[in-house]
């Protein structure tokens, strides 16, 4: 193999860690200046109607977790989330899949997002209120992190449930094809027709 055919998997790679990181901090970016947005131009518990009947901002500070749950134990969350960026942090460089580096760059983004509320805002480090100010009908109030966490975790459901692995290939990809097709981060050639 000459050197020209074994550089190229390590720019892919090299691409796609880069795309991860870029992906993560536009997200982490917009959580952090949409919640900026919404503590300087709205009062707390005011009702901003974006789309009739389907979607508002409402600013609530949230100290406990999705749902509101556990609001008397914060600095808890703020420990669990500490750890989960550790471990996603540890998790990254392990990652050979693009779905799989892309799911962890957006569950690092969103944990992160949520951490900085819980770390630098009021009541005090380590116990801060989450800003949440997304509102659809029937549902819990949420923000930027918080999808990411959600969508996230959706796919890493999705990529363990169909055995594609972290590290490497499986029997099968995502998309059920055989392994030889499945698209990685070290040769992602070799998913081409």
């Amino acid at each position: 193999m000459s050197s020209r055919s074994t550089a190229r998997p390590t720019r892919a790679r090299v691409g796609f860690v880069v795309s991860a990181v870029v992906l993560g901090a536009l997200l982490y970016a917009a959580d952090q200046a949409s919640k900026a947005w919404v503590v300087a131009h709205m009062v707390e518990g005011q009702r901003i109607t974006v789309i009739p009947d389907l979607l508002w901002w409402r600013f609530l500070r949230n100290p406990g977790a999705a749902f509101s749950l556990g609001e008397s134990v914060t600095w808890v969350f703020t420990l669990v989330q500490a750890a989960v960026a550790v471990v996603v942090v540890r998790l990254l460089p392990r990652a050979r899949n693009a779905a799989w580096l892309l799911s962890l760059a957006g569950l690092l983004a969103g944990v992160l997002g949520n951490l900085t509320d819980r770390l630098f805002r009021e009541p005090g480090f380590g116990r801060g209120h989450v800003v949440d100010f997304i509102s659809v009908p029937q549902f819990a109030i949420f923000n930027i992190a918080d999808s990411c966490i959600c969508v996230s975790i959706a796919v890493i459901a999705v990529l363990t449930l169909r055995g594609v692995p972290l590290e490497g290939r499986a029997s099968e990809s995502a998309s059920g094809a055989p392994a030889d097709d499945a698209r990685t981060v070290e040769h992602p050639e070799e998913s081409r027709p």
